[in-house]
């Protein structure tokens, strides 16, 4: 059974104001904590006194690096609605805030506003008797989760709200209530892919019009998936990040890239690129790039090697798409000297 609940502004403002963890952005192999990198945003939920019960896994959260959408108009949801308190919980959590609102310097109106509230909401005659305390173990309440990596005015899209959902029933077919597509937007933004390592001949300094060829590693660029759960309801979503292109940017416009694009593609077995062998010096490689000039004048250059990454995912009803590409780059310092002849 699913009952919703919309708190009146002025309370929903005290709560967020008293507690502004109440719902917000964080990671965990369950929602909770906080992390950031420089990859893009990405979306790990949390609240404040409990936590979403929002559960990944899979071996695309061993990756060092999150990856950054190729569409800069989609991003996951800023805000959403996911089971956060058990019963217990939610009765301990609200008896804390009690707490600390009623020893405060607020009005007393808004304390006993605040207290009529919880009373209507959640008391003995109220849409939740007791906080649901004998339906522990067989539901959860739903609240509002936020990302703080957004802004307030698009984290506060999804008005502050609570309703109890049992683990037998569907959640809500209302805007913002987490699905199953929900759930494979939030494991795109767990999924951590390799640093992209890529090998080099020669190896260390470079040489001026000497080809120096690009080639990756085959067993460290698989496909990593991330699954997203509400193990509870037994809804989930896999989402699969696969390698497709390599992107070289030489750091340089004095340079000639292999191919001309600088986009060597994913081959049949996986590989991304060959490995220079002997004999093959007057070769042209077919990932790579020639640098025409030194950097004794102006220094190293910031060679740039862009891995995209295909995202599709398929949810526990069947269902499945696509998502847009992601992007993981990581940038190489190349130092390029000239070869000094010596005329007799």
């Amino acid at each position: 059974m699913t009952r919703n609940i919309r708190w009146p502004a002025g309370i929903a403002v005290i709560a967020i104001l008293l507690f502004p963890g109440t719902a917000h952005a964080g990671r965990d192999d369950v929602d909770g904590g906080t992390t950031t990198d420089g990859a893009g945003t990405h979306l790990e939920a949390s609240a404040g006194a409990g936590q979403a019960r929002i559960s990944f896994s899979g071996n695309g959260t061993d990756g060092s690096g999150g990856l950054t959408s190729t569409q800069s108009t989609w991003t996951p949801p800023a805000c959403y609605y996911a089971p956060v308190y058990t019963p217990e919980e939610y009765q301990a959590y609200w008896a804390e805030l009690s707490r600390e609102f009623y020893s405060s310097g607020w009005p007393q109106d808004d304390k006993d506003l605040l207290r009529e509230n919880l009373e209507e909401s959640y008391g003995e005659k109220g849409e939740y008797p007791n906080y649901n305390i004998e339906k522990q173990g067989e539901g959860m309440f739903w609240q509002v989760v936020r990302n703080d990596a957004y802004p307030i005015e698009d984290q506060l899209a999804c008005e502050y709200r609570t309703f109890f959902v049992e683990f037998g029933d569907p959640p809500p077919d209302l805007p913002g209530v987490v699905n199953i597509s929900t759930l494979a937007e939030l494991a795109y933004e767990r999924v951590r892919v390799p640093d992209t390592d890529i090998e080099l001949n020669p190896d260390g300094d470079q040489t001026v019009n000497l080809a120096t060829w690009v080639w990756l590693d085959q067993a460290a660029f698989e496909p990593v998936s991330v699954t997203a759960s509400l193990d509870d309801y037994g809804l989930w979503a896999t989402t699969t990040a696969t390698p497709t292109t390599l992107t070289i940017e030489p750091g340089t416009s004095d340079a000639r890239l292999h191919p001309a694009s600088g986009e060597c593609a994913v081959g049949g077995d996986g590989s991304i690129g060959e490995p220079y062998s002997r004999g093959r010096s007057g070769e042209e490689p077919p990932c790579g790039v020639t640098y025409l000039r030194a950097t004794h004048a102006t220094g190293s250059y910031g060679l740039t090697a862009s891995l995209t990454w295909e995202i599709s995912w398929e949810g526990s009803d069947g269902s499945g798409a696509s998502l847009p590409s992601g992007v993981f780059e990581t940038t190489h310092e190349i130092t390029v000297s000239e070869v000094q002849a010596i005329v007799r």
